[in-house]
C-alpha cells in the first residue's frame, strides 16, 4: 500500500500532560483501534494534534482525503450553541474543541468526507448550528442508560436505522446493538442534517448530511466492533471508498 494509491485520513487526538521524575511531557493520545479500523478499510491514518492554529488548519486539510473526528472523555461547552451550562455538564477540553470545530467547519466547506464518532458526531451537529442535550439523565428523564463501556464489542443497547438513509445503505440492517459511552446527545439538528439512527427511547444515535458527499456521525464506537461485525466494518469501508474517489478526483 503506497501513499499515492491510498487515501490519507486524518484522525483527531487528545493532548495530555503526564508528569514523571522529569518535567511534564506533553503527549498525544489516540487509541490504536481508530488507526486499525482505517487501515483495515484500505487507507493510511494520520494522527492530528489539536495543538494547531487556525492558520495551519487549511494546510493540514490540503494533504488529507478524509477526516475522522474521534471520541473523547470531554464535553462541548454549551456556549458554542448559545446555551448556559447546567451543573451536570462534564469536563471541558477547550483546546481540542476549538480545533475540532475549526477543522470540521473547514472540511465541510471543502466537502471533505467526514466520519464523526461519539463526540465527533456531536461536533458535526454543533458546527452546523445544532445543539446538544448537556446531560441525558438530567434533561431526558425517560432515557435509558448509555454509560456502557465503549470497548465492549457486543454492544450495550439497541438502535434502529432509518430506512432511506446513507447509514441504512451502508450497514444493510434495520437494527443492531451498539457500544456507547456518552451522557450527551443531539438535541436540535444542525443545517442539512437528518437522523439516521435512534435508540428505543428516542434519543438520536446517528446523523448524516444531505448537503455533502459524505458526512456521517454515530454516537457509538464502530471501530471496536468492526473486526468482528461486518456491518460495523462497512461504516469504515464506505467512508474510505468516498475518500478514494476524492483522491482520484484531485
Amino acid at each position: 500500500m503506497t501513499v499515492g494509491a491510498s487515501p490519507l485520513i486524518g484522525i483527531t487526538a487528545d493532548i495530555t500532560s503526564r508528569s514523571s521524575n522529569r518535567p511534564i511531557d506533553t503527549t498525544l493520545f489516540l487509541p490504536q483501534r481508530y488507526l486499525a479500523a482505517i487501515e483495515r478499510a484500505g487507507a493510511i491514518p494520520v494522527v492530528l494534534s489539536s495543538n494547531r492554529t487556525k492558520s495551519t488548519v487549511r494546510q493540514v486539510l490540503s494533504i488529507l482525503n478524509g477526516l475522522v473526528l474521534s471520541g473523547g472523555n470531554f464535553d462541548i461547552h454549551p456556549r458554542y450553541y448559545s446555551e448556559r451550562p447546567i451543573k451536570e455538564l462534564g469536563e471541558i477540553n477547550s483546546a481540542r474543541t476549538d480545533f475540532e470545530l475549526e477543522i470540521t467547519d473547514q472540511a465541510l466547506k471543502e466537502d471533505l468526507p467526514i466520519l464523526g464518532i461519539c463526540g465527533g458526531a456531536q461536533a458535526i451537529n454543533v458546527v452546523l448550528g445544532g445543539s446538544l442535550y448537556q446531560d441525558i439523565p438530567a434533561q431526558l428523564s425517560d432515557a435509558g442508560a448509555r454509560e456502557h463501556s465503549s470497548r465492549n464489542p457486543n454492544g450495550g443497547h439497541s438502535i434502529h436505522i432509518e430506512p432511506g438513509t446513507r447509514l441504512f445503505d451502508i450497514v444493510k440492517r434495520s437494527s443492531f446493538k451498539v457500544n456507547t459511552s456518552h451522557h450527551q446527545a443531539v438535541k436540535r439538528l444542525g443545517r442539512g442534517l437528518i437522523v439516521n439512527a435512534v435508540a428505543d427511547d428516542g434519543v438520536i444515535e446517528g446523523i448524516e448530511s444531505t448537503d455533502h458527499g459524505f458526512v456521517l456521525g454515530v454516537q457509538w464506537h464502530p471501530e471496536v466492533s468492526a473486526p468482528r461485525q461486518q456491518h460495523q466494518h462497512r461504516i469504515f469501508s464506505s467512508f474510505v471508498a468516498c475518500c478514494k474517489k476524492r483522491l482520484r478526483a484531485h
